[in-house]
């Protein structure tokens, strides 16, 4: 007969009869330890463990025992025995180079995190899609979707991208990703693997999107300067480069639009060179005092790579993106894509597919765009009475604003100072790589006016001492 025991994963077997006690009692401290039995878990009664183990009912008191001696375990009549305490350790190091997002303490207002206001999150919307995927899904729909996406939302998606963003992609050609983490990742592999590895990046860019390029390059992004009309195609032209990663619509950090001169040079490069433009369209939903602003792909589908998610636009939290990959590439995306995890799960693509087609989706941006522009302009009045003569960039579309600040001064020293006030914000060498004017990141949609006036008048306070 069969012996061992589904909790922990205990087998006695292999276990001289003389040391059984021992075993187990390092067993179970080593569980306690680990938080595999975290504080207040109950452990099976010494009769059923010891019936699994095909051990003696003793051999499992005494290793009780030995434990509620040490102050790890409780025992009370009719209670049965108990996790009472994790052994005191040293916490283990976090891996090195593993990314957590940023926790401020509770009274720290975060104007660090370019995130919409989530609070406005259509959750009752969100519950009557998932109600109704549930009600009407058929057992198909419970497996496993295609590694692209699933249709329903593709083609969505391929609606909605033409109507808001002049890009004419078929359902066909469009891969649903965690995000543009996830469409990142799998072009950088998918390019790697082509030798065109080495990816060139706006200086400044946003810094997460370089440190993910280079994970799966080998740390070979290349950076080139961004100016007034965007990223430099000349300065691109004399790097080796043969994939650039751009923000034409709204560029993070400095919030300038790509140049139609300019996007026909860089559109020019690619075809010389043979390679490829990443365009990531993150936040080109908000725009308050321009004209609509057209993605790049649709000037030369051949050419570019388009990614954008519903991070900024509903929450972080659905990992929902996009990518649609030029003809050539998209083989290869999708069994990247494949390889990676199988694909997105189906159900949150089904009820997003229902919220885009129900024009929930339009009608909830519309109302975050008022609301937003109501925000930036209180950040931006702020601003100038808090910090009078500083530059803001960036202010005609977007999440967040960019404040230059006096030649000499050190940003980050100001943002450490400024969270010790109460406020939290980026510095804008976090995202340079050549030395550049310091600079503040304010992301300013996630709080009300009143908030935001309170903050920004802090910070000014700080960024003064």
């Amino acid at each position: 007969m069969a012996r061992g025991s589904d909790f922990l994963q205990l087998d006695a077997s292999a276990v001289p009869r003389g040391g059984r006690t021992e075993w187990l009692a390092a067993a179970l401290r080593a569980a306690v330890a680990a938080g595999v039995l975290p504080v207040g878990s109950r452990l099976p009664p010494t009769r059923a463990l010891s019936a699994e183990l095909g051990v003696a009912r003793g051999t499992v008191v005494e290793a009780y025992q030995r434990l509620t001696e040490e102050g790890l375990l409780t025992a009370a009549r009719g209670a049965g025995t108990a996790v009472a305490a994790r052994p005191v350790r040293a916490p283990a190091a976090a891996p090195s180079g593993t990314w957590e997002p940023p926790v401020f303490a509770a009274d720290v207002v975060d104007l660090a995190t370019g995130v919409p206001d989530l609070a406005a999150f259509p959750r009752a919307a969100w519950l009557r899609a998932e109600r109704e995927v549930l009600s009407t899904a058929t057992a198909r729909s419970l497996g496993y979707a295609p590694p692209q996406g699933t249709p329903e939302l593709r083609a969505e998606l391929s609606a909605w991208l033409a109507r808001s963003r002049g890009v004419r992609a078929a359902p066909g050609q469009i891969v649903v990703t965690a995000g543009v983490t996830g469409a990142l990742s799998i072009l950088a592999q998918v390019l790697r693997a082509r030798g065109m590895g080495d990816i060139a990046c706006e200086d400044p860019g946003a810094d997460g999107n370089r440190a993910i390029l280079d994970h799966w390059t080998g740390g070979s992004t290349v950076p080139v300067p961004v100016d007034g009309d965007g990223v430099d195609p000349a300065a691109l032209a004399a790097t080796d480069a043969r994939a650039v990663l751009v923000t034409p619509a709204h560029q993070f950090p400095t919030g300038v639009v790509l140049s139609a001169p300019r996007r026909r040079a860089l559109l020019a490069w690619a075809r010389a060179r043979e390679g490829l433009v990443i365009e990531d369209d993150y936040d080109a939903e908000y725009r308050y005092d321009r004209s609509p602003v057209g993605a790049l792909h649709g000037l030369d589908p051949h050419l570019v790579a388009h990614t954008s998610s519903l991070s900024k636009t509903l929450a972080p939290a659905l990992r929902a993106g996009w990518l649609v990959p030029p003809p050539h590439l998209l083989e290869d995306v999708v069994r990247a894509r494949w390889a990676a995890d199988l694909g997105s799960p189906s159900l949150p693509q089904l009820a997003l597919a229902l919220l885009l087609r129900d024009g929930t989706l339009a009608r909830h941006l519309r109302t975050m765009r008022a609301r937003h522009r109501v925000r930036r302009d209180a950040a931006v009045a702020a601003v100038r009475e808090h910090l009078p003569g500083r530059p803001i960039l960036g202010v005609a579309a977007g999440l967040h604003l960019l404040v230059l600040l006096p030649e000499g001064v050190d940003d980050r020293e100001a943002v450490a100072r400024a969270e010790h006030a109460g406020v939290a914000v980026q510095p804008l060498s976090r995202h340079r790589t050549a030395p550049g004017p310091p600079g503040l990141v304010i992301a300013y949609a996630g709080h009300g006016p009143a908030r935001l006036r309170g903050a920004i008048a802090r910070l000014g306070a700080a960024v003064r001492r």
